[in-house]
């Protein structure tokens, strides 16, 4: 995730799961002697979340960065004045989930200012490989509604918590490799429509393939091919489950940490195919 967060938090309209992961049910792996519980480690951060966020929105550099957005929105008196801001522009990208994007400035204004309303425009382009551009624009529609919508006290909180919050998601990494993925992950399942929905986000996608065993190398094939990796072995309606969901979770977790897999070796692409030909989960 570079820090991808669900945009109903900053716009809001308003289980136990199993012993052994997804994979020891599929291919006879299960949790090693000693493990903690993935899922446990990921339901006491959700647990603590509140408290944990505002703790660490009270951390000097995120203080920082967070004062300094809004002393940019304070000052901008155009959408393009304030995404030349890199304190502006860093917390929007961060809050909308697009934190792996910071580095390309130049890229991101251009896109944030472009009109979504136009088939043809930058925006539009861009969400064909991905959709996170288009969400984040519509969002505050710079090109029709200017400031406006940044101008509004409870949105400025809103993205404050939300660059909080990704921040805290990305220091559970630290400690439990793949945690920040698994919480946005558990807060989106629900709304996956289709295979490209997951192939289009990061960490839907790393979360799938990480949890079903598809190998990184998948990303170098066709969408095609990609296409049919994921639906021939995910059932997305099950993604409306709560103890599917928490079965695929705890596996993702335990991948990412190589405690579930078969000495630890990733699997290749004819491998899979073996192992899992025709088995839709």
């Amino acid at each position: 995730m570079s820090g991808s967060v669900d945009y109903t938090l900053l716009f809001p309209t308003g289980s136990s799961g199993p012993s052994g992961g997804l994979s020891a049910a599929l291919y006879g792996l299960g949790l090693r002697s000693g493990t903690a519980n993935p899922l446990q480690v990921l339901r006491s951060a959700e647990l603590n979340q509140t408290r944990d966020v505002k703790v660490t929105a009270e951390q000097p550099a995120v203080a920082r960065d967070i004062a300094a957005f809004r002393a940019a929105v304070t000052k901008a008196k155009t959408p393009s004045a304030l995404l030349k801001s890199p304190a502006a522009l860093k917390v929007l990208l961060t809050a909308g989930g697009l934190s792996d994007q910071v580095d390309y400035a130049a890229l991101a204004q251009r896109v944030l200012v472009s009109n979504v309303r136009d088939p043809k425009s930058l925006v539009n382009r861009m969400a064909v490989a991905d959709p996170r551009w288009k969400a984040l624009t519509q969002t505050y529609d710079f090109a029709h509604k200017g400031l406006s919508v940044l101008n509004r006290s409870d949105v400025l909180t809103r993205v404050a918590n939300a660059y909080a919050e990704v921040s805290w998601r990305k220091s559970l990494d630290a400690t439990t490799p793949g945690l920040s993925n698994a919480l946005a992950f558990r807060a989106q399942a629900a709304t996956v429509t289709s295979v490209d929905q997951i192939l289009g986000d990061p960490v839907l996608r790393d979360v799938i393939t990480t949890a079903l065993d598809i190998p990184k190398q998948i990303a170098l094939q066709s969408i095609p091919t990609q296409e049919h990796a994921v639906a021939t072995r995910l059932d997305l309606a099950k993604l409306k489950d709560k103890h599917f969901v928490d079965t695929l979770t705890q596996t993702y977790l335990l991948n990412k940490s190589n405690d579930g897999r078969q000495g630890g070796a990733v699997a290749t692409l004819d491998q899979l195919a073996n192992r899992s030909a025709g088995l839709v989960v």
